[in-house]
């Protein structure tokens, strides 16, 4: 059986991180989230991957290649339009001639329930819905379902009929295209997947699995933390870098061959340490830390929660905690995120205009590319600031912080 994994959209509720960088390429628990789907699927057997991609598709493309890297064949199809998610299914019409996985591209799922999905399509024949409870599904498609069966699903009800959603992973036959061209447009314009579902319904067996493994949709940036907090706690840990006499390491912990880590570090896991990475000497790195390839970790920093992308620099007398940093970044002696209200409420974060609940007690700042700090400056809970900002010597960022900008 063939996977079509969905991965063609832009991205634009995780910028700034996906500015310059394709949303499948985002670095979680030491490698590309794609990477993990891609993982999931080829351990449930399922090694024949189509991909659709639309946003840096070229990106993607020189990173994954063939698929052979990652032990899969891929086949690459591009969604030139963003039109919804039915017409992203329906690209691959002409490409896929059997039943076939579909996999949302930006959601965490395990091996076991992608077996055990396809086991329910052998013995049934009929098409499977993917769901998972959560505690606010107002954000999400809710599934209303009757004897196991799908009966409708509703997008986004602000008085929800059920904590049940569509998990955005299903297994069809050949005639969901069919039932694709039938669908209509939305009234926002797309051809949305859910119309063509509950169309379905009203003639069909969709049937309904529940997910029993960890899952999670990274629709903001701060889900991020989440995924990584979730695939590393699977994680085993590996040491082929160089690590100097009077380091210590507790727990699951990679180190991966060109990484080197200084005496005097204390690493305690699951942390992930990527190749070319400088850590210490005396530094603190604390469970569920991914470093990507060429950081710098140096003297009296602390590093928690938190995943710092390519080339960034965290090298004097830091704090990070419970934060994303992207590719570049450089923070300057001193500088210190905080990643806790006073008052011990969830941190509220300023986005597109508006203000979200992060629904997270601990959250620090969310940096995009290129950014500089300068000694001494501080970052309060909740920040997100844009790729190529400065932040000067001793100055507060907090809020929203624009591209290209300086605080002073």
């Amino acid at each position: 059986m063939k996977a079509l994994v969905l991965a063609a959209g832009e991205g634009t509720r995780l910028r700034p991180l996906t500015s310059n960088i394709p949303k499948p390429l985002l670095v979680v628990a030491g490698k590309p989230f794609l990477s993990h789907v891609f993982h999931a699927l080829s351990s449930a057997g399922v090694k024949d991957i189509v991909l659709l991609v639309g946003w840096k598709a070229n990106r993607i493309k020189e990173y994954y290649g063939d698929g052979s890297r990652e032990g899969i064949k891929i086949h690459y199809l591009e969604q030139r339009e963003r039109m919804g998610t039915a017409h992203a299914i329906g690209v691959a019409e002409k490409t896929i001639t059997g039943p076939f996985i579909c996999v949302n591209g930006d959601v965490v799922i395990t091996e076991s329930d992608a077996k055990e999905m396809l086991a329910v399509y052998e013995r049934k024949k009929s098409t499977v819905m993917g769901t998972v409870t959560v505690k606010d599904p107002r954000r999400f498609g809710v599934a209303e379902i009757t004897g196991g069966k799908l009966k409708r699903i509703i997008e986004k009800p602000q008085t929800p009929p059920t904590d049940l959603i569509n998990a955005g992973i299903f297994v069809f036959d050949q005639g969901i295209f069919k039932e694709i061209r039938l669908t209509d447009k939305s009234p926002r314009g797309e051809y949305e997947i859910t119309d063509t579902l509950n169309r379905m319904a009203r003639s069909e067996e969709i049937l309904v699995h529940k997910l029993k493994g960890d899952w999670i949709d990274v629709g903001r940036p701060w889900d991020l933390l989440k995924a990584n907090e979730i695939l590393m706690s699977r994680m085993k840990g590996r040491i082929e870098g160089t690590v100097e006499d009077g380091t210590h390491i507790i727990g699951e912990v990679v180190i991966e061959k060109g990484a080197r880590v200084r005496s005097g570090s204390y690493i305690e896991g699951p942390v992930y340490i990527s190749e070319s990475c400088d850590v210490g000497p005396n530094c603190y790195i604390r469970p569920s830390t991914c470093l990507g390839p060429k950081c710098r970790i140096g003297n009296a920093v602390e590093v928690k929660n938190s995943i710092i992308m390519s080339g960034s620099h965290v090298p004097h007398h830091n704090y990070v905690g419970d934060s994303i940093i992207g590719e570049r970044c450089n923070l300057g002696a001193g500088t210190k995120v905080a990643n806790l209200r006073f008052d011990g409420k969830t941190v509220k974060v300023s986005f597109g205009g508006k203000t979200i609940d992060s629904e997270r007690r601990k959250l620090g700042v969310i940096m995009g590319d290129n950014v500089k700090t300068g000694i001494n400056s501080m970052l309060d809970s909740g920040t997100i600031i844009w790729e190529d900002a400065v932040i000067g010597p001793g100055a507060l960022a907090r809020g929203n912080v624009a591209p290209g900008s300086k605080v002073l």
